[in-house]
């Protein structure tokens, strides 16, 4: 077994235990919307930068299907963007919050560098890591936003019943 295996091995295990012991109880709506929503467009805009030559996955699963990593397009990055909106510090300022974004984004960026140096489970042909971080940046924030307003959508109905059964 090749390092590359060890680690889509071992990123498995991990993404599963985060999401079992990093998500709040209280918080798991918003973890699983925010799960959900990051595969979808991880996996549209995944397809787009392969098919563009801008990456490659030299070691990855389903070879012969698909062209894009399965594991960090439909677990590690949606079980990262799970914990980030889970833990979201809501109420805090302006500058925190922004604080919050650039570590999660830094932190992921560094460890896909770090990964494309060292392993071939990534390979950069027309890309670089400040395409990283703007990329993931904006689909944070985009994920951000998708799960308040959803979640905003999803709270009035019980609102609206509370309210009716205490008046009617």
């Amino acid at each position: 077994m090749t390092l590359e295996w060890v680690i889509l091995g071992a990123v498995w295990v991990l993404s599963l235990a985060i999401l079992v012991f990093l998500v709040p109880k209280d918080r798991v709506r918003i973890a699983h919307t925010a799960f959900l929503f990051k595969q979808m467009i991880t996996w549209f805009f995944g397809l787009i930068v392969v098919e563009l030559g801008m990456l490659e996955y030299p070691v990855r699963e389903l070879a012969s299907v698909n062209r894009t990593s399965l594991t960090y397009e439909f677990l590690a990055y949606p079980t990262i963007c799970a914990v980030f909106n889970a833990r979201y510090p809501t109420g805090r300022g302006l500058l925190f919050q922004l604080c919050y974004f650039g570590i999660y984004c830094t932190a992921m960026t560094v460890t896909e560098v770090l990964i494309e140096k060292n392993t071939r489970l990534i390979a950069y042909l027309h890309w670089s890591w400040y395409w990283t971080w703007c990329t993931l940046f904006l689909t944070f924030l985009g994920s951000r936003l998708f799960c308040v307003w959803f979640l905003k959508k999803r709270r009035e109905p019980a609102k609206l019943q509370e309210n009716c059964g205490e008046n009617g």
